[in-house]
């Protein structure tokens, strides 16, 4: 190689590669099963990262490339300049070290690039630093990082590579040359590449080998929100409306108003019942890993034996693959929104929500957090629509100057926590506390309640049950059913027990990859009524979602309220059986067995999904079927932008 200045970016964006292509190779090494390679899509793969991988790598280059640009001949040597490529050389290999190894990480946690969640990992440093640390050994990961970055620059040292850059001379017009080059690619990457060209294939594997992990991570930073007008199929408003309100039409459903609005009087009749209610929401927590749903582990005998007792709904479907996307549609009772959860969003208060419906009816309502509810702006969201939050406390932002009040747990109520908080037993004694209190005061309390113990690191109090803290999925699940044994037996004995009924569902699955994009099997949770009193049914067979739950539950309690969801009773005779399933940008309405999809560029795409294969089939798009998933997407939308949603 010519000798240049630019000898050590040359080098480095060869570096940069040569690592992309490993970290590439290892990827999918570790999902090749699941990839379903050919030789045409293994090229497709490795051609578009290299693309990828270069746009990055100029990215990387392009202030150093200005500075070699601008940098005086005489100033090349001095000691100055190598300080600051030295330090400057460091803290980019250290950076790609870096990258190399969360790859993995999230990888193994979620099988997918970069993502939005990656850009929300960013923002919360303290509980995922501290995940991190319980869940990998960080020291040793911090040492290997800086280990391989000194043996970087040591071989760059050997092959005198930063000689050849400190002691060549380079012609100014060769540096604008060189420079040009660098700035020309990364500003016709920056254009022209998006990275949603890498998804092509219907295999999400093959999609995201082909990407890049620091480009997805700025692509999502960047597309946080998305337009669902800009970006996705569209109907005319009035027919859109039109649609979405014949889809929400029942026996017992009058609208009260007209155009835009889904607004409607519930009347459901009987003698309304009052009880408390308190949710449960676990965290990550897939149908399969239930008794009742194949699972020979034994993982969950008291779940189980709820399920045998109560109401379990035993074809729900979560809307998304985050926990604050469980908590939007358990809560507003509609379709998600590309992009974030609406939970994650500024203008996120005064909602319509389910605590409103609770509110007219004279509740308290409470939201119980076993982490720091500045996290994922839950505090801000729940507080500024009307619940009063307990949680394990920590941080404070200007979101949480809300109208209700915030209490921390106790530290001697805390007798075991990790990175995201509080073990479960702790947070269901708190809850015990709490409805001690409102029963004493003769208040009616909804209670939302959110759990954490089944995240990883996985840990939970030792010898509590016969897997050790720490060992994995299964341990944490375990933990996780008998901690709710504990808190059915305590609450029993409360006075105030006959008359609550207890939920228990899952905001989402433990893991949303697939061989699809979306993968409707992981999307299958376990919603469990019990202690509904004067109700003979056992099982709700029906295909529904999260969103339904209320409407059903409000049915079962012969309430008759304002409604202004997309969630239904099942129940019902004239129930259609469907389900909203989504990510962040790809929009599913599945209906039985068939399944549309909405992603950006407006593209449509309808294939028939097999429950027992777990397989999807595409087929000729269905236009009255494709009209009923753009309908609703498209309204939900457009009613929460245009504050259709609030009070």
């Amino acid at each position: 190689m010519k000798k240049t200045r630019y000898s050590i970016l040359i080098n480095f964006i060869l570096l940069f590669l040569v690592i992309s292509f490993v970290t590439r190779t290892i990827l999918l090494v570790l999902s090749f099963h699941k990839a379903d390679l050919s030789v045409l899509s293994g090229l497709c793969i490795y051609g578009k990262g290299l693309v990828f991988d270069s746009v990055v790598a100029f990215y990387f280059c392009a202030l150093y490339a200005i500075y070699l640009l601008v940098l005086p001949h005489r100033w090349n040597y001095s000691v100055v300049n190598k300080v600051l490529t030295y330090a400057g050389f460091f803290l980019a290999v250290l950076i790609i070290m870096f990258s190399f190894f969360a790859e993995f990480a999230f990888w193994d946690e979620f099988e997918s690039r970069f993502n939005f969640i990656a850009v929300d990992y960013l923002v919360y440093t303290f509980e995922v630093i501290n995940n991190i640390n319980q869940s990998y050994p960080l020291p040793w990961l911090i040492s290997a990082m800086v280990l391989l970055t000194v043996l970087v620059i040591f071989i760059f040292h050997k092959r005198k590579i930063f000689q050849q850059s400190y002691y060549s001379y380079t012609p100014f017009k060769e540096r604008l040359l060189f420079t040009g080059i660098v700035l020309l690619c990364g500003v016709l990457g920056f254009l022209f590449i998006s990275n949603s060209w890498a998804d092509t294939s219907r295999n999400r594997y093959q999609n995201e080998l082909s990407k890049a992990g620091i480009f997805s991570f700025i692509a999502a930073f960047k597309n946080n929100e998305l337009n669902y007008y800009d970006f996705y199929a569209k109907e005319p408003e009035a027919s859109a409306f039109s649609i979405a309100r014949s889809q929400l039409q029942e026996f017992n459903a009058q609208y009260n108003s007209h155009g835009n609005s889904i607004r409607r009087l519930i009347n459901n009749a009987g003698i309304a019942q009052r009880p408390n209610v308190i949710m449960v929401t676990i965290e990550s927590f897939s149908a399969d890993f239930m008794g009742h749903f194949g699972n020979t582990q034994q993982l969950t005998p008291v779940l189980d034996a709820l399920a045998d007792s109560g109401i379990l709904f035993t074809n729900m479907y979560a809307t998304g693959t985050r926990t604050v996307r469980g908590m939007e549609a358990l809560t507003l009772c509609v379709p998600p929104t590309p992009g974030n959860s609406i939970v994650r969003r500024t203008d996120n208060q005064g909602l319509f929500s389910v605590g409103s419906v609770f509110k007219k009816a004279g509740y308290t309502r409470t939201f119980f957090y076993g982490g720091d509810g500045y996290f994922d702006n839950m505090n801000h969201f729940f507080g500024n629509n009307g619940f009063d939050i307990i949680d394990k406390g920590g941080r404070f932002s200007p979101g949480d100057h809300f109208n209700t009040t915030r209490t921390i747990i106790p530290d001697q109520y805390i007798h075991f926590k990790n990175a995201w908080g509080i073990c479960d037993e702790d947070l269901y004694d708190a809850v015990i506390r709490e409805a001690d209190l409102r029963y004493s005061n003769q208040q009616p309390f909804f209670d939302f309640v959110m759990t954490t113990s089944n995240h990883r690191p996985f840990t939970y109090p030792d010898k509590k049950i016969d897997i050790p803290s720490g060992s994995g999925r299964e341990g944490a699940v375990k933990y996780t059913d008998y901690a709710i044994g504990e808190f059915i037996k305590k609450i029993r004995l409360k006075p105030w027990f006959n008359n609550t009924i207890i939920i228990f569902v899952a905001d989402h699955c433990a893991s949303s990859a697939g061989k699809n994009e979306i993968n409707v099997s992981k999307y299958h949770i376990p919603c469990i009524l019990y202690n509904v009193k004067g109700n003979t049914t056992h099982a709700v067979n029906k295909q529904c979602s999260q969103i339904d739950l209320f409407a059903t539950l409000f049915g079962m309690l012969n309430w008759k309220y304002e409604s202004g969801w997309y969630g239904k009773n099942v129940l019902l005779p004239d129930f259609q059986p469907k389900a909203y399933i989504a990510t962040y940008q790809k929009l599913g309405y599945l209906q039985q067995d068939s399944l549309v999809v909405l992603s950006p560029q407006q593209k449509i795409a309808t294939s028939i999904w097999n429950a027992q294969t777990d397989e999807q089939r595409s087929i000729k798009n269905d236009p009255a079927l494709c009209k009923k998933a753009i309908a609703a997407y498209q309204t939900a939308y457009y009613l929460y932008k245009n504050g259709g949603m609030k009070e």
